[in-house]
């Protein structure tokens, strides 16, 4: 089967956003879309509203997925666009269906761009389980929203792609998360911005005299963690020459400092590592914090 970029389609605001960015990054990889609307076998839409039977919630769906592809043919000509109506668990079908794709893409429920975001359940249960790369994508976002402001000071999808911002954890660097995130810099001819923290080291309070040695420790702390992030990118800067890559070496908390260094990104990559065992899947507290806080598309890739 090939590969596509795959979008989980419904009727909230967050899915049309998503399914626009989906259509965009499909263009970028010159790649197929492929919409998807689940439909629940006890769907809650039809429990809530008696007056509509399960028949009529089928033609909606298939209305729906079909009126959506129609839109994107018109906006993106040349684009392969093909939608499908599934029967399932919403979470369950989405997971088997992004692993054919090269990456899926959701919609995810937002407070607004200067606040907290709440993450749906069905998106946060296809993160945790999904063994190909998902992307989350607010309602509102927009094409210009990923780009610099044009030199009037307009955003404007014309302009430069803002920087792609990669959250690393240097202990456990993996292949997989900085190949997606090199690539898609290269795709988009962005900067970029590679973030990793580290923690502040104890400070000695019982003496002024310790004051200097624990300047000397962190400066000593700083140069090692940044010269430790230089080595691990060198081979991907190496495969990827013509990415510019911005080092983001910073002490802290991880989850604090990747929000603050994802103000400005058009996309943030986080990873995930796969896990089985007795209480199945887990989603890290840095990505969950970027799921929650970031309000550019975040992209959580699964590795080992």
């Amino acid at each position: 089967m090939a590969p596509t970029v795959t979008v989980g389609l419904d009727d909230a605001p967050e899915s049309r956003a998503a399914a626009e960015w989906a259509a965009r990054e499909a263009l970028l990889r010159r790649l197929p879309l492929k919409i998807v609307l689940v439909l629940e076998p006890s769907p809650r839409r039809v429990a809530r509203t008696p007056l509509l039977d399960l028949e009529r919630y089928r033609q909606w769906a298939e209305r729906t997925a079909q009126e959506s592809a129609e839109g994107i043919r018109l906006r993106h000509p040349g684009l392969d666009v093909t939608a499908e109506v599934l029967t399932g668990t919403v979470s369950d079908v989405l997971c088997e269906v992004a692993g054919h794709a090269e990456l899926l893409v959701l919609g995810s429920r937002g407070l607004g761009r200067l606040g907290g975001h709440l993450v749906g359940s069905v998106a946060l249960a296809v993160v945790a389980r999904a063994e190909r790369p998902v992307v989350l994508v607010r309602a509102g976002e927009g094409a210009a929203d990923e780009h610099r402001p044009d030199p009037a000071g307009v955003p404007s999808a014309a302009a430069p792609f803002r920087p792609v911002v990669l959250g690393l954890d240097l202990d456990r660097p993996d292949g997989t998360l900085m190949e997606f995130a090199f690539d898609a810099a290269a795709r988009r001819r962005a900067p970029l911005r590679a973030v990793h923290a580290w923690p502040e080291p104890p400070t000695s309070f019982h003496d002024p005299d310790d004051v200097p040695g624990d300047v000397d420790v962190h400066d000593s702390l700083e140069r090692g963690q940044a010269a430790l992030l230089t080595k691990t990118l060198h081979p991907w800067r190496q495969k990827f020459p013509d990415v510019e890559v911005i080092e983001a070496s910073r002490s802290g908390s991880a989850a604090q400092v990747l929000v603050a260094a994802s103000h400005d990104a058009s996309l943030v990559v986080v990873g995930r590592r796969v896990r089985t065992g007795l209480f199945g899947s887990h989603i890290g507290h840095v990505t969950q914090a970027a799921l929650h806080h970031i309000a550019a598309p975040v992209a959580v890739v699964a590795h080992g």
